[in-house]
């Protein structure tokens, strides 16, 4: 399990200083530095940082732990966050084909572009993997026209089904959403959706739309609620 990463700390970061702010295709995405963390901003709301990233590895795990022992499964992660999925997912030899999807520029950008991108010191090893493919664009709209199948997909998309920074990222937990994850995956494929909280309707919505083994696997936090994954699996 990799360690979480933090960015070399100096004094005068403790104000935490923009990096940079664009005006992207969803609204206004901001990387931030803070102290020895990288934090991602979307719409004057906080993502994600770098200070841990052990929900976003126990996503992986338990997308490969459900599919029981199948050989060099596919996934696809949907989300790249600060990248501790990606590079999780790369640093384990029993995952095939690893296919990112991430619709905003600008977080791509800070994993790749310039002498020394922001993020690369998480991602840059599993962006190098030959396993690995990024592909710019929205998540829905990939699951609706590419023809590629997947064994689990991992889904780090906003904060979860209850609490959406964008507005229009709530289809994809709808029936509408699931029903374009449930045709991309493999029977018996797994789905893993990270939350920042549980949702009871959102298990219920997956059985609706015909899932099986739905369950929910609780991260401790310091403080507050717990970050969750759902799980669940397409049914034949």
């Amino acid at each position: 399990m990799s360690a979480p990463y933090a960015a070399p700390f100096a004094a005068e970061d403790d104000v935490p200083r923009v990096l940079d702010r664009r005006e992207g295709p969803y609204g206004e995405v901001v990387l931030r530095r803070h102290g020895g963390l990288l934090q991602i901003i979307a719409n004057g709301t906080f993502l994600m940082d770098t200070s841990d990233g052990r929900s976003e590895r126990l996503l992986i795990d338990l997308a490969r732990d459900a599919l029981g022992g199948r050989k060099e499964p596919g996934v696809l992660i949907g989300g790249l966050g600060v990248g501790f999925s990606l590079a999780h997912a790369s640093a384990d030899p029993a995952w095939g084909r690893i296919t990112v999807v991430e619709r905003e520029p600008a977080v791509i950008d800070w994993h790749t572009k310039g002498q020394a991108p922001p993020l690369a010191g998480i991602s840059g090893a599993a962006l190098a993997d030959p396993r690995t493919e990024v592909v710019r664009a929205d998540l829905l709209e990939h699951l609706r026209t590419t023809t590629a199948t997947y064994d689990a997909l991992c889904l780090d998309i906003d904060n979860g089904p209850d609490w959406t920074v964008t507005e229009d990222n709530g289809v994809l937990y709808a029936p509408t959403g699931l029903a374009a994850c449930a045709a991309r995956l493999t029977v018996g494929g797994v789905l893993a959706v990270w939350s920042a909280r549980p949702s009871a309707a959102f298990e219920g919505t997956l059985r609706k739309c015909g899932f099986r083994a739905v369950r929910t696997e609780e991260i401790p936090v310091a403080r507050g609620v717990p970050d969750v994954v759902h799980l669940a699996v397409k049914a034949a």
